[in-house]
Protein backbone atom coordinates (compact mmCIF):
# COMPACT_ATOMS: atom_id res chain seq x y z
CA UNK A 1 0.00 0.00 0.00
CA UNK A 2 1.54 3.62 -0.93
CA UNK A 3 1.00 6.26 0.96
CA UNK A 4 0.70 9.26 -1.15
CA UNK A 5 1.46 13.11 0.05
CA UNK A 6 -0.87 15.89 0.09
CA UNK A 7 -0.06 19.19 -2.46
CA UNK A 8 0.85 20.53 0.70
CA UNK A 9 3.02 18.65 2.65
CA UNK A 10 4.85 17.75 -1.03
CA UNK A 11 5.33 21.51 -1.13
CA UNK A 12 7.46 21.37 2.01
CA UNK A 13 9.47 18.60 1.08
CA UNK A 14 11.01 20.77 -1.92
CA UNK A 15 8.50 19.50 -4.83
CA UNK A 16 7.48 22.54 -7.25
CA UNK A 17 4.83 22.76 -9.75
CA UNK A 18 6.53 21.56 -13.20
CA UNK A 19 4.70 22.20 -16.23
CA UNK A 20 6.03 21.29 -19.47
CA UNK A 21 4.90 22.16 -22.97
CA UNK A 22 5.41 18.89 -25.77
CA UNK A 23 5.43 19.48 -29.23
CA UNK A 24 4.88 16.34 -31.53
CA UNK A 25 4.47 15.20 -34.72
CA UNK A 26 1.34 13.78 -35.76
CA UNK A 27 1.16 9.85 -36.63
CA UNK A 28 -0.76 10.49 -40.10
CA UNK A 29 0.56 14.07 -40.85
CA UNK A 30 4.65 13.68 -39.72
CA UNK A 31 5.16 17.17 -41.17
CA UNK A 32 2.51 18.61 -38.61
CA UNK A 33 3.51 19.53 -34.70
CA UNK A 34 0.54 19.52 -31.95
CA UNK A 35 0.61 19.95 -28.32
CA UNK A 36 0.25 18.75 -25.02
CA UNK A 37 0.90 20.47 -22.22
CA UNK A 38 1.91 18.10 -18.67
CA UNK A 39 1.28 18.96 -15.02
CA UNK A 40 2.72 17.55 -12.09
CA UNK A 41 4.56 18.64 -8.76
CA UNK A 42 8.51 17.57 -9.24
CA UNK A 43 11.34 18.31 -7.55
CA UNK A 44 14.35 20.53 -9.26
CA UNK A 45 17.10 20.19 -10.64
CA UNK A 46 16.02 16.47 -11.34
CA UNK A 47 12.49 16.37 -12.58
CA UNK A 48 12.15 12.80 -11.85
CA UNK A 49 8.83 12.75 -12.95
CA UNK A 50 8.69 15.05 -15.89
CA UNK A 51 11.69 12.51 -17.11
CA UNK A 52 9.76 9.66 -16.74
CA UNK A 53 7.04 11.15 -18.12
CA UNK A 54 8.83 11.50 -21.31
CA UNK A 55 10.10 8.01 -21.54
CA UNK A 56 6.83 6.62 -21.06
CA UNK A 57 5.64 8.81 -24.22
CA UNK A 58 8.51 7.80 -26.06
CA UNK A 59 7.49 4.26 -25.18
CA UNK A 60 3.68 4.27 -25.24
CA UNK A 61 2.74 7.13 -27.57
CA UNK A 62 2.90 7.19 -31.60
CA UNK A 63 3.60 10.17 -32.20
CA UNK A 64 7.11 10.84 -31.75
CA UNK A 65 8.21 13.87 -29.55
CA UNK A 66 9.78 17.23 -31.31
CA UNK A 67 10.71 19.27 -28.06
CA UNK A 68 9.90 19.86 -24.90
CA UNK A 69 9.37 23.36 -23.45
CA UNK A 70 9.10 23.56 -19.24
CA UNK A 71 9.50 25.38 -16.16
CA UNK A 72 8.90 24.94 -12.74
CA UNK A 73 8.03 26.90 -9.90
CA UNK A 74 8.47 26.16 -6.52
CA UNK A 75 5.18 28.01 -4.20
CA UNK A 76 5.95 27.71 -1.06
CA UNK A 77 9.18 27.44 1.01
CA UNK A 78 10.07 25.89 4.18
CA UNK A 79 10.39 29.55 5.91
CA UNK A 80 7.34 30.66 4.46
CA UNK A 81 4.96 28.31 6.36
CA UNK A 82 4.15 28.32 10.40
CA UNK A 83 1.71 26.36 12.09
CA UNK A 84 -0.82 28.21 13.70
CA UNK A 85 -2.47 26.52 17.06
CA UNK A 86 -5.50 29.14 17.62
CA UNK A 87 -7.42 31.56 15.54
CA UNK A 88 -9.17 34.83 17.05
CA UNK A 89 -12.16 36.58 15.35
CA UNK A 90 -12.44 40.47 15.67
CA UNK A 91 -15.70 42.06 15.86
Amino acid sequence: MTCEMSETEMMMKGYGLTTAEMFYRMPDHPHVLNTFIWQDYDLAPDHPRLFRFIEYWGEEIEGPLHSVRFSHRKLIAAGEWRNVVGEFTLH
